[in-house]
């Protein structure tokens, strides 16, 4: 298969089980809003390390939000409900607490819950108070400008994480401008994410390594410099991989994601040098969710 003068490698991308949850953060100016988000999202690229992979799935207008105020969607994965509790609590009091004229509010809706404001609570230090309003437990914290309010427990749900495809191009200026299309596309669809920095990983990896204290290592069939030296999926035309990693709540949210990203990266790729799409997997021993390039751009 070829879009645009480009290769699909006929392989598949390799997506593993995870769990999800929406929080929509509110505040007095879409820009506080905004870097609330920023924050809160912030060292959140992988679970290997950050215990968590988020980032912002939306802005919102006031008619899109529980308060009426501008605000901003965030998605975040993690492997468990437990681990993903724990840096729900951790990111919202540290990153938005803190953020002035901010609220923190469920995305979601589902029999799962994780706890939220009935954790950060305590810091009102006693002069916290608790409002139901129908099924829905809310707390008031004061703080210096004023009140934040935040519901006590949020939904989770089971998710999709680890959707990916990479570009292959001639020079890094080239591979980099074809992700931006990519991601630019990817944005579009609602209910995913792209967790790395700018949407965008240099450091691909595989599964093991030589070093038994780690999980995971460089995925070094793609690394350019080393193609004398291993098993290499670098094309001798190609100096440079990039992997869009996709995070989805559901299986056929990452499916689009990766369809119109792969789409987005061959409109431009021709005049980027963009030479091969393939995608990511490690023989279907990894996650369960299996994303053929070839079906799904079909």
């Amino acid at each position: 298969m070829e879009i645009n003068g480009i290769e699909i490698e006929n392989t598949f991308a390799e997506a593993f089980d995870m769990t999800a949850t929406r929080i929509i953060i509110t505040a007095t100016e879409p820009a506080w809003a905004r870097r609330a988000a920023e924050a809160m999202t912030g060292f959140a690229t992988s679970v290997i390390g950050c215990g968590v992979e988020a980032g912002i799935e939306q802005f919102l207008d006031g008619e899109q939000t529980p308060d009426g105020r501008p605000g901003v969607a965030v998605l975040m994965f993690s492997i468990s409900g437990a681990e993903l509790e724990k840096q729900l609590v951790r990111r919202v009091g540290q990153c938005v607490l803190t953020c002035p004229s901010t609220s923190v509010f469920a995305g979601l809706q589902t029999e799962k819950k994780i706890a939220m404001g009935s954790r950060l609570r305590y810091f009102g230090d006693g002069h916290q108070i608790s409002k139901r309003i129908g099924s829905e437990r809310y707390w008031r914290i004061p703080v210096m400008d004023g009140e934040f309010v935040c519901q006590d427990s949020v939904s989770r749900t089971s998710a999709v994480g680890g959707g990916n495809f990479l570009v292959l191009a001639e020079t890094i200026h080239g591979a980099l401008h074809a992700c931006d299309s990519a991601v630019r596309a990817i944005k579009q669809v609602r209910g995913c994410i792209t967790p790395f920095p700018g949407g965008v990983a240099r450091s691909g990896s595989k599964v093991g390594s030589k070093y038994k204290s780690l999980t995971a290592s460089t995925n070094d069939a793609f690394c350019p410099t080393l193609p004398v030296r291993v098993s290499t999926q670098v094309l001798s035309e190609t100096s440079a991989a990039l992997e869009l990693v996709i995070d989805g709540l559901t299986p056929d949210a990452v499916r689009e994601a990766m369809r119109q990203g792969i789409r987005a990266a061959c409109d431009v790729g021709p005049s980027c040098g963009v030479r091969r799409i393939t995608g990511g997997n490690y023989g279907g021993k990894l996650g369960r969710h299996h994303f053929h390039l070839h079906e799904l751009l079909a």
